[in-house]
C-alpha cells in the first residue's frame, strides 16, 4: 500500500503477510550463530533499505547506513520511531488500570469520552474498550482519510505540515467525518483511531497525559533507558540515524530525509521512540507475566481472526512461522521508519529490528524474521 501502508498504518504485525502461510517443519529452529539472519538483513539492503538494526537476544547486528548523505553506518544501540509497537505499550496501560478496577474493558467508550465517537452512524455508546483495542470497534482509520494522506504522507504535504501539532481530538474528529467501516464486534479492520482514543481514555480515568503513564508504569519500573514518548517533540535522541521516505504510493522517486517530525500526527497510536534491546526487554517482561497479573495477560493474548494467517489480541499480534514457532508482538510503521519486535510466548527467544526507510516490501522484513526464528 507504499507509503500510507508503511506510516502509521502498519495493518497488524509485517509477519502476518501472507508470505508466511509456509509448509511447516517439523521442530523450531533459531538461535544457532544467526548466520540466516545476518544474510537477510543484508539481503533487506541489497533490496533497498538503507540500514538496519537489530537486536535478538545478547546478538546485535547491523546492515548499510545510517547516513545516506556521509555513509556512516547504522548502530546497534540506534533509536527509531516504534510506530504502531506504540500500541502494546498503551494496552498494557489500559490492562493495569483494568486490574486495578479503575475501569473494566466492557466499558463503552461513551463513558468515559461522552460525545467524542459521535455523528456520521458513530456511537460510542456501542463501542467498548475491548473493541478498541483489538481493532473491533468498526472506527475509521484516521490515517487513510484523502485530506490526511495528502497532508503527511506526500512530498509537498509533509514538508509543509511536518512540525505541526494535532490534537488527539483533532485526529478523531477526522475520523467521525467517515461512517463506520462496520457495526461494532461483528468484524475486524486495523484503525489508528482506536488507540487514540484509548489514549484519551487513560488520560480521563488518570488525570495525566497517557505518556507520563507509559513511563511510570511500564518504562521506568523496566529500565528501558532508550524508550521515551516524545509528544511533539520532533528530533530523535541520540544515538540515531537519519529516516528515509519516498512520500510516494511507489519505490522509486527521489528520497527524502523525514527524520524530524512532529509525532502527534500518530499521537498514543504510533509516537513512541525505543531501541531494539529495550523492544527485546519489553515484550520478554510482558509475556512472562511482568507487567500484567495473569487475568489481564490471558485478555491481551485472546485473540480475533484478522483475515489473514495471524491473530490480533488487545495491542499485541501472533502468527505461526513456518518452522512451528509462535511469535507474539508487533510492527510498527512511520515516516522513514519500519520496525517490528516479536517474542516466543515464554519470552526467552526475541528479537526487534528497524529500517529506515519506509518503502520495502512485508516480504522483505518477513524473511529477517523467518530467518531468526527459524533459520539454521
Amino acid at each position: 500500500m507504499g507509503t500510507v501502508r508503511t506510516t502509521l498504518v502498519a495493518v497488524t504485525a509485517v509477519v502476518l503477510s501472507a508470505a508466511l502461510a509456509a509448509p511447516a517443519f517439523a521442530a523450531p529452529r533459531g538461535h544457532g550463530d544467526h548466520r540466516a539472519t545476518r544474510e537477510a538483513i543484508e539481503a533487506a539492503v541489497q533490496d533497498g533499505v538503507p540500514g538496519v538494526t537489530l537486536t535478538a537476544g545478547n546478538w546485535s547486528a547491523t546492515a548499510g547506513v545510517g547516513n545516506l548523505r556521509t555513509g556512516a553506518p547504522r548502530s546497534g544501540a540506534d533509536r527509531y520511531r516504534i510506530g504502531s509497537i506504540s500500541k502494546t505499550f498503551l494496552s498494557t496501560v489500559l490492562l493495569q488500570l483494568e486490574a486495578e478496577g479503575r475501569l473494566s474493558l466492557d466499558d463503552t467508550v461513551e463513558k468515559w469520552l461522552p460525545g467524542v465517537v459521535r455523528g456520521n452512524g458513530n456511537d460510542g455508546g456501542k463501542v467498548t474498550l475491548r473493541q478498541l483495542l483489538n481493532h473491533t470497534s468498526g472506527i475509521y482509520d484516521y490515517t487513510e482519510d484523502e485530506d490526511f494522506v495528502r497532508t503527511y504522507f506526500t512530498a509537498d504535504g509533509f514538508f509543509e505540515h511536518r512540525y505541526a501539532t494535532r490534537s488527539p481530538r483533532d485526529l478523531v474528529a477526522i475520523a467521525m467525518t467517515h461512517k463506520p467501516e462496520f457495526a461494532p464486534g461483528t468484524t475486524w479492520k486495523y484503525s489508528n483511531t482506536n488507540y487514540i482514543v484509548a489514549g484519551m481514555v487513560i488520560e480521563k480515568v488518570t488525570g495525566a497525559p497517557y505518556g507520563d503513564e507509559i513511563r511510570r508504569r511500564v518504562i521506568e519500573p523496566l529500565g528501558l533507558h532508550a524508550t521515551s514518548v516524545p509528544g511533539t517533540r520532533a528530533t530523535l535522541p541520540q544515538p540515531s540515524s537519519r529516516a528515509y521516505s519516498k512520500l510516494a504510493r511507489t519505490t522509486t522517486g527521489p528520497t527524502y530525509d523525514v527524520t524530524e517530525l512532529n509525532p502527534s500526527l500518530a499521537g498514543a497510536a504510533g509516537a513512541m521512540i525505543s531501541d531494539s534491546r529495550d523492544l527485546n526487554r519489553f515484550y520478554a517482561a510482558l509475556l512472562k507475566g511482568r507487567l500484567l497479573p495473569p487475568k489481564q495477560l490471558k485478555e491481551m493474548k485472546t485473540t480475533v481472526p484478522t483475515g489473514g494467517p495471524g491473530q490480533y489480541g488487545l495491542g499485541i499480534a501472533n502468527v505461526q512461522l513456518s518452522c512451528g514457532v509462535r511469535v507474539w508482538g508487533h510492527d510498527g510503521g512511520i515516516h522513514g521508519s519500519d520496525s517490528v519486535a516479536l517474542t516466543t510466548v515464554d519470552g526467552r527467544h526475541s528479537v526487534a529490528f528497524n529500517f529506515n526507510g519506509d518503502w520495502s516490501q512485508e516480504t522483505v522484513a518477513d524473511a529477517v524474521v523467518e530467518a531468526e526464528f527459524c533459520g539454521e
